[in-house]
């Protein structure tokens, strides 16, 4: 319900009734205005939120009536309600549910959208159909109709436009925005069909994200939508959508239909979460779903307000920026976001200048010249370049770059980076130093330091720069040695030393005078100067000297100094100890003596300093061996302190001493390996680096044992990090070549080339082309290039030969090819394929020649004898003989042979064509130069009007074909004429093939246009009647038991000869119904005529009625019924020809069977094998028997296989060519004696032809093999064979075999050649031995097993060459249960850790679990191939299965069932198959249930008295323990009834009654109660008992209490202050006053004390004198410029008191917005016809010296001239 009813306006009932009927509409508001008082207040809003209405009065002050209206509206409270509030208008029929309508209550429902007064307030009786109006009008701010805004206002619908205002007539676009244009979401429509399996229960349709609208999905199909919604918080819900109807999925309405062959779900939006649109499979057929809906543009530019002004004072500029925005998650997001959307168009940022105030103490120069080319826009500025990372190499160095900005004294101050970003930032690192690095240089070795034995040998190793100058920097570790051993062979006659000479140690003094004599050689050493004098005079001092690292350069003969490092061992001393003598007053006088003595004492203070060991260095491992080294140290061996080390002499350094330590194998750790190098250089790549658990066993012999990443305890670091995550360059980005425009002769393809840019996120920013600045790949190239196969070019027929009668036409034909340069050529005709005859000649026939002068002659003219009949052939027969002129409906397989009889005119000039295409002699169709046709074998292509031509004189014949089931068979769609299919056949053989038997092979019933055009096909209009016929019911039995026999069990039907008396023979054909035509229009005619209800039973009857009368026909003929072997008519003599070869095999076998198929005994085809050789005729022709090989030579023109067979009934011959039927053509030819012919043989043509003969009895087959110059030709099949059951099976070589194991396979291998081809057998490219297996090119494996399984090949190889063909075995393997069912079970544990699991079996498991628990089913199976699993529950498959929350998972091998409840309780099975087999295992699930359990009584409620009773306690069980009730909830109570206690009196006690109210609300008061001493009995009677008998129990309770102990509190406030606080507006200030807490005795509190009371205001507005204050501003100084873009002026802008007119401080004026004190002007352009200055400011330029700078020079041109 809303907070706040409709305002009541404050007016009286009188007056306002008065207002009311004073209003009227006038012509305009605006006229006569001056009578209108002014317009009063604006009243409270209708509503407090969603849409209410406020009104405004004004009173006439006219004694007349005013024009115009006294009242006006406006809309208000335009904010959604809350979704609790509830609608508006239900709430009105609500406020009269306590209202008696009629005497009686009711509950009102809104009736909405009233299309005659939507605003009256009707209202429906809930639950019933009473309509009731229970006010003439709603109140204000009801809506006209729920989907609108227009909103009621004193009875009346008004316009309310999106933008909330009275009138409008704005509306929303597409995406939601109120008078947008559309740019804010784009359109998706798309299609979706299923590709669900068995495996794949559901698919996504389509994912629509949050705040998208107008959303609409149609499925069509028997499968089923539902939803997936995720909100922006995350939260994920399913809606299944069982039902139609309406209803909100998280937030947002949802219209669903459930029709019967579709779902129809429409959203309005905008939707509150992202929606992900679902199927699930619920039939075998495919489903398609077709959505459309608006998409939200999510991330969209914002423009940024104004950055702060880059000045304080005197005139400075600020701009905006647009940054990218996301509208889900309300934030701000990276730039490349809103590049994504072509839509988007990134806004410009604005420039405005601002501050414009002179700065104090300022000289007027920059007030009159703010932001323009005087006072330059921000530039980027870079602090100098770092050192370089590297001396060499190759490093980086960097440098800041900062945006700063110079003001018009050349002062630079650092500013926002965004004020620089009109420019590109300059680039913060750079490479450097990228020469190569030092390298050492050895130079040749010394001579040895020995001329005898052993020595050592030196040499100069320098460390040269890329420029070949030394220098330093070279790596220590890798420089080269500078002495080592030398041998001179001569030997030494001295005892020779232990080590070199330089090894030896010399004593101290030795050493001291070593050090003095130094001198520089050609190796780095050191060369110490002398030392200096001592420091003191006497007693001991200290000696200094310089030690330089120095060498004897030996090609200029220098010295040379060189850093520290490049001088090998200890650095000399540079200070040592001195003794300058004895300190005492008289110098002493030495003698020989005491000069011993004082070198005595000299070495004390040498040796008062010695180097000790004093323990070792921490262990350099942690484990796996380490090292730890002494600690040597130079200490005073006196007082045992460390001294500095130059105080121990240096030579007397004990060495180096190391130990070993840790010796205990390294735990397990990760081992790192180095990054490989990024897969990108930019956008985002990828590196990768080994990481793998290793245990460092022993680091001194280097053992490392790789384990188990497990056994490593610590996080395993990333094996892989992106790298160079920058934006790449623009760069082209090619696509697929499209394909070819050409198949040969030279073509083009094109692509398309796009400017991309790879971003660092990894997506693609599309740019335009400038932005690429390579040059563009080739977006188009030749391709085809080779020359096309040659073809026939023909020309248009020649005008007839003669100018009337009979004539011939001819046409040219050239051979030409398309070369691969698109040239065409003429080439020899040999190259193209033969020419059919009839191509270049054909008759053509004119009027007939005049036989008198003058006048032509109509006596002559021919004549077609047709016969009007209809036949209907209700028997399979061979052949039928008939004359055009009529319909036939026909069997399939019939030959038909067609007569046109002619008079004056030549039959071989007769034309024939088959719904309107030419007809000629195929392998199909005989056209016979005689005046017939003949139709082999009728086939559904051949239906359709044959038309016989004879000059001007055609006659039409309708062939129609009848199903197997009495139907007329529709014509199949799209079949190509004779004349078409020839051409094709020519162009491409095979292809034409392919085309052919796929035609052949459709049996269509036509499309529904084709249905419509039968009524209008003339060949069409016997077909109903006939249809009626086919389907009558009376017909002789015997007629009905032979109707569908079909050719497989043809009789041999002799049929007669083509002559004179053929269509009275076809009357004696057996069952075979002939009528005229002229019967059946009788029927046509007959049934138009009657009434449209009577049509279907007269044609019944008529129907019916013909059908008798046809077979009474038959009855009348009694030769009709005689068997074919008794008829007898005279043969034809057919004259040879070339083109008939078919039709005259079939007359001459129809004529032999009827001479004597009856007198020899039956019995099945044989084929007469020939053993003699391939006979040679000629040169060009090969004639041949069966069983022999042919091979094809270059001259070979012809190839004659015969085939002959012997059999009763006689056989039928048909030619299969490496196993499928031959297609006859004008080059391959059947023989009269059914022998196969092929002219000018081609290679295509090789292979093995088989004659099959076949009659009723059997068949038999023989083949011949045809191959080119005798190569090895092998019989293959291209079968897969799949086997379960048979114990042997055989195959030839080409097919696939599989097979279960045990089975014998037999793969043969027929191979032909000349010479005799020799067989190699090869299993897996290995060969095979040859054994038993081999026999006569045959492959026998007995008992194959899994061992058996591969590619086995037959190689056949002569002379001419070799060819190899294989065949497949695979073993396959049934389902089966795993006899280890470990992984079955591990793979339950890694689905669900800690879900209850089982394993199905044969024989059936059981789970027992608890309700509402989830459980894992596994299916344990193997076999081969894999087998597919499918879940059954109680014997449905589970996509049957409803109300079960089921997923499978593991392709299938587990199934997981959530949320158990009763109803998922029950027998699961798993179904698995393959092709070998199929296994059924169960498992059960029993759900254990919750009940309510009585238990023992509970302790007794009362001790004494009548209400004591025992209840007994229920709980609720699960096995047997008490679980939370809540868990029974909904489950019966057992009935339980409580059980009275203690029913006794109970002794004396005090009784007391409820404390009275206190006697003051604070401060401290009192408050009573009554206390009695009572006795309670056992009937329940309580009676007052004496004081004393309560206190013997007990003591007496208190009969008085203090209460409100708190202190009185209030607010108090002192007097209002000065009105002196800051302006708020014109006239008004701030007044304060304290407010604080006290108690009524004036003490002083914390506020909080007082927290309870409402706290009075402490401000308030009041008037001031002070702040009459107003802006004043002057006039606009002169422009600063005439024309250009620089021009400028100014006006004073101060703060002025109303009365006085005097300035006073400007924050006295900051409640009104300040007035602009700058602006641009006169801002034309300059005409450049002349130089002058196009600013007043010139003079100033000449004084400072500017006119040098360009931006100056421009504007003041006249000033600048003349300087």
């Amino acid at each position: 319900m809303e907070c706040c009813r409709r305002a009541t306006p404050g007016t009286p009932l009188l007056f306002l009734a008065f207002l009311l009927l004073s209003s009227r509409t006038a012509r305009s508001e605006e006229d006569r205005e001056g009578l209108w008082d002014a317009w009063g207040p604006w009243s409270e809003c209708s509503r407090t939120c969603g849409g209410g209405a406020s009104y405004s009065l004004r009173r006439c002050l006219s004694s007349k009536s005013c024009e115009g209206r006294n009242i006006r509206y406006r809309t208000c409270s335009n904010v959604d309600c809350p979704p609790e509030a509830g609608d508006f208008r239900a709430q009105q029929c609500s406020a009269h549910n306590d209202v008696k309508h009629h005497g009686q209550f009711y509950e009102w429902l809104p009736v909405s959208n009233d299309p005659d007064n939507p605003c009256s307030l009707k209202c429906q009786a809930k639950g019933m159909s009473l309509v009731v109006e229970l006010a003439p009008k709603v109140l204000d701010g009801t809506r006209c109709y729920t989907e609108s805004l227009d909103m009621c206002i004193s009875g009346l619908c008004q316009i309310v436009g999106c933008d909330h205002q009275l009138g409008s007539t704005v509306k929303e676009d597409n995406c939601g925005v109120c008078n947008g244009d559309g740019s804010t979401c784009r359109l998706v429509r798309g299609q979706y069909k299923s590709q669900l399996s068995a495996t794949k229960l559901d698919d996504t349709v389509v994912a629509i994200p949050y705040g998208s609208r107008h959303i609409r999905l149609v499925l069509k199909g028997p499968d089923h939508l539902y939803l997936e919604t995720k909100t922006l918080q995350g939260a994920k819900g399913e809606n299944s959508l069982s039902s139609s109807g309406t209803f909100l999925v998280d937030n947002s309405t949802v219209d669903f239909q459930k029709l019967a062959d579709k779902e129809i779900l429409r959203m309005a939006g905008p939707l509150a979460a992202d929606f992900i649109i679902k199927i699930r499979d619920s039939g075998p057929a495919d489903s398609t779903v077709q959505f459309i809906f608006y998409q939200p543009i999510i991330h969209r530019w914002r423009e940024t307000d104004f950055f702060p002004c880059s000045a304080t004072c005197g005139g400075g500029y600020q701009l905006t920026s647009a940054e990218c925005y996301d509208l889900r998650s309300n934030r701000v997001v990276a730039e490349q976001y809103c590049h994504y959307y072509p839509e988007n168009v990134k806004p410009k940022p604005k420039l405005q200048e601002c501050n414009l105030d002179p700065c104090p103490a300022s000289d007027g120069y920059k007030q009159i010249m703010p932001y323009d080319l005087y006072h330059p826009l921000p530039r980027w500025e870079a602090t100098p370049w770092t050192a370089c990372s590297s001396s060499c190499g190759g490093g980086i160095q960097s440098r800041a770059v900062s945006c700063v900005e110079e003001d018009i004294q050349g002062h630079v101050t650092s500013v926002e980076e965004w004020k620089c970003m009109y420019t590109p930032k300059m680039p913060i690192v750079q490479p450097c130093n990228i020469f190569d690095c030092p390298k050492w240089l050895a130079q040749e070795w010394s001579p040895c330091t020995v001329t005898c034995g052993q020595g050592l040998r030196y040499r100069v190793v320098l460390c040269i720069d890329h420029r070949g100058m030394h220098t330093g920097g070279c790596s220590t570790k890798t420089k080269p040695h500078i002495k080592e051993e030398c041998i001179i062979p001569t030997p030494c006659y001295k005892p020779k030393e232990k080590l070199p000479v330089e090894a030896k140690l010399p004593w101290f003094k030795q050493a001291q005078e070593l050090e003095e004599g130094a001198a520089v050689s050609e190796e780095p050493s050191f060369i110490p100067e002398a030392w200096s004098a001592c420091s003191v005079t006497c007693g001991v001092g200290t000696q200094v000297r310089i030690v330089r690292c120095q060498v004897l350069l030996s090609f200029s003969q220098s010295v040379a100094d060189l850093p520290v490092d490049e001088c090998e061992g200890p650095k000399p001393a540079s200070q040592r100890a001195c003794y300058a003598g004895p300190c005492n007053e008289e110098i002493p006088e030495f003698n020989a003596e005491d000069t011993g003595r004082l070198l005595g004492g000299l070495q004390d203070v040498d040796e008062l300093y010695d180097w000790e060991y004093e323990g070792f260095t921490k262990c350099s491992e942690s484990c796996g061996g380490g090292v730890q080294e002494a600690v040597v140290s130079c200490l005073n061996k006196q007082t045992r302190e460390l001294a500095d080390e130059n105080l121990c002499v240096t030579s007397r350094r004990p060495p180096q001493l190391l130990k070993s330590c840790n010796l205990d194998p390294c735990p397990p750790r990760w081992e790192i390996g180095k990054w490989s190098a990024c897969s990108l250089t930019c956008g985002v790549g990828l590196q990768t680096r080994d990481v793998f658990c290793s245990h460092l066993l022993s680091r001194e012999m280097n053992e490392m044992v790789i384990l188990a990443d497990e056994l490593c305890h610590h996080p395993k670091p990333s094996t892989v990090q992106a790298c160079n995550r920058f934006n790449c360059p623009p760069a082209w980005y090619p696509a697929q070549w499209q394909p070819c425009s050409k198949t040969c002769g030279g073509g083009a393809q094109k692509r398309d080339i796009l400017c991309k840019q790879r971003m660092a996120d990894g997506s693609f920013l599309e740019l335009p082309e400038i932005f690429c600045s390579a040059s563009k790949p080739a977006s188009q190239q030749a391709c085809k290039k080779d020359d096309c196969p040659s073809e026939w070019l023909l020309s248009d027929w020649t005008e007839c030969s003669t100018s009337c009668g009979e004539g011939t036409q001819t046409r040219s034909a050239i051979c030409r090819r398309v070369l691969k340069t698109g040239v065409s050529t003429v080439v020899n005709s040999s190259l193209c394929p033969p020419l059919p005859f009839s191509s270049s000649i054909r008759p053509c026939m004119l009027a007939a020649c005049p036989t008198g002068p003058g006048r032509p002659s109509t006596k002559h003219s021919p004549h077609i004898a047709a016969a009007r009949n209809i036949y209907i052939q209700t028997r399979q027969q061979r052949k039928l003989h008939f004359v055009v002129g009529g319909f036939a409906y026909l069997l399939p397989k019939t030959t038909v042979v067609l007569r046109c009889p002619t008079r004056r005119f030549r039959k071989p000039l007769i034309t024939w064509e088959k719904d309107g295409q030419h007809l000629t002699s195929s392998a199909h169709i005989t056209v016979a130069p005689f005046g017939y046709l003949k139709i082999h074998r009728l086939k559904p292509s051949d239906a359709g009007i044959y038309t016989c031509s004879a000059g001007p004189t055609r006659e039409q014949f309708v062939i129609k074909l009848i199903g197997g089931n009495r139907k007329l068979v529709a014509r199949p769609l799209g079949l190509w004429s004779e004349e078409e299919s020839l051409q094709v056949r020519k162009a491409n053989p095979k292809e034409a093939l392919q085309t052919h038997k796929h035609q052949n092979g459709i049996f269509s019933n036509g499309s529904k246009a084709e249905k419509r055009g039968l009524a209008t096909d003339p060949g069409s209009r016997y077909d109903d009647i006939v249809s009626r016929l086919l389907e009558q019911g009376g017909w002789p039995g015997e007629l009905l038991a032979s109707w569908d026999v079909q050719d497989s069990t043809e009789r041999s039907n002799a049929s007669s000869e083509e002559d004179a008396n053929a269509e009275q023979a076809l009357l004696h054909l057996p069952f075979t119904m002939v009528t005229e035509q002229k019967r059946l229009d009788d029927i046509l005619r007959n049934l138009s005529q009657q009434p449209e209800e009577l049509r279907d039973l007269y044609s019944k009857r008529l129907v019916a009625q013909l059908a008798q009368e046809i077979f009474r026909s038959h009855l009348e003929h009694p030769d009709v019924l005689l068997k074919p072997s008794e008829q007898r008519f005279p043969p034809v003599a057919v004259p040879p020809h070339k083109h008939v070869s078919g039709f005259s095999s079939s007359v001459r076998s129809s004529s032999a069977e009827a001479g004597g198929g009856s007198r020899r005994p039956h019995r099945k085809p044989t084929i007469l094998r020939k053993i003699s050789a391939a006979q040679q005729l000629s040169a060009s022709e090969v004639v041949t028997h069966l069983g022999q090989t042919v091979a094809l030579a270059s001259g070979t023109l012809s190839v004659l296989l015969h085939c002959e067979a012997v059999g009763n009934p006689r056989p039928t011959i048909s030619w299969a060519r490496n196993g499928e039927e031959v297609q006859f053509s004008d080059r391959i030819l059947l023989q009269p004696d059914d022998s196969l012919q092929i002219l000018a043989p081609v290679e295509a043509d090789v292979g093995f032809y088989t004659c099959n003969a076949t009659n009723a009895l059997g068949y038999d087959s023989v083949s011949i093999a045809v191959t080119l110059a005798g190569k090895p030709l092998v019989k293959t099949s291209r079968m897969t064979v799949v086997n379960t059951e048979k114990p042997a099976i055989t195959v030839d070589i080409g097919s696939t075999i599989k097979t279960v194991q045990g089975v014998n396979v037999t793969i043969n291998c027929q191979v032909a050649g000349v010479p005799e081809a020799e067989v190699t057998w090869l299993r897996n490219k290995t060969k095979l031995s040859s054994s038993p297996q081999l026999h006569e090119g045959s492959l026998l494996l007995t008992n194959v097993s899994t061992s058996d399984q591969g590619l086995y090949f037959c190689r056949a190889a002569n002379l001419q060459g070799e060819v190899t063909e294989s065949t497949q075995l695979l073993i396959l393997d049934p389902p089966q249960v795993p006899t280890q069912l470990e992984d079955a079970r591990a793979l339950l544990i890694a689905t669900g850790p800690n879900l209850p699991s089982v394993l199905t079996s044969p024989l059936g498991t059981q789970l027992v679990l608890d309700p509402g628990n989830s459980a894992l089913l596994g299916c344990p199976v193997k076999g081969q191939p894999t087998p597919n699993i499918t879940w059954f529950h109680d014997g449905q498959p589970l996509t049957d299965t409803t109300g079960l929350t089921h997923h499978i998972l593991a392709a299938g091998q587990i199934l997981k069932v959530a949320n158990l409840s009763g109803g998922s309780q029950g027998d699961f099975s798993c179904l698995a198959q393959n092709e070998a087999g199929m296994l059924v295992q169960k498992a059960s699930l029993v759900i254990q249930d919750y009940w309510w359990s009585v238990d023992r009584m509970v302790a007794c409620s009362a001790s004494c008295g009548n209400r004591g009773v025992h209840q007994p306690r229920l709980r609720c069980l699960l096995n047997n323990t008490e679980v939370n009730p809540d868990h029974c909830t909904g489950k019966p109570r057992p009935a339980v009834q409580p059980v009275a206690c203690n029913r006794r009196d109970c002794p004396s006690r005090w009784m007391v009654t409820s404390w009275s109210a206190c006697t003051r609300s604070c401060g401290g008061g009192v408050q009573t109660r009554r206390v009695t001493c009572q006795k309670l009995k056992a009937s329940g009677i309580s009676s007052p008992v004496s004081n004393d008998m309560c206190t013997q129990l007990a003591k007496r309770p208190v009969d008085t209490q203090a209460c409100n102990q708190q202190l009185c509190v209030e607010w108090a406030f002192s007097s209002w202050g000065q009105c002196n606080g800051p302006c708020i507006g014109p006239h008004l200030a701030v007044q304060h006053r304290q407010v604080f807490c006290q108690t009524r005795d004036g003490i002083t509190l914390p506020s909080e004390q007082c927290s309870a009371l409402p706290r009075p205001v402490s401000t308030q507005n009041c008037w001031s004198e002070a702040c009459s204050v107003h802006w004043r501003v002057s006039l606009w100084t002169l422009c600063t410029a005439t024309c250009g873009n620089y021009g400028f002026q100014s006006r004073r802008v101060e703060c002025v008191h109303v009365r006085t007119n005097k300035a006073v401080p400007e924050h006295l004026c900051s409640w009104g917005p300040r007035p602009a004190n700058w602006q641009r002007c006169n801002i034309t352009p300059c005409e450049n016809t002349e130089c002058r200055d196009t600013t007043r400011y010139c003079e100033k330029v000449k004084q400072l010296k500017l006119c040098q700078l360009s931006q100056f020079k421009s504007r003041c041109c006249g000033t600048c001239g003349k300087a």
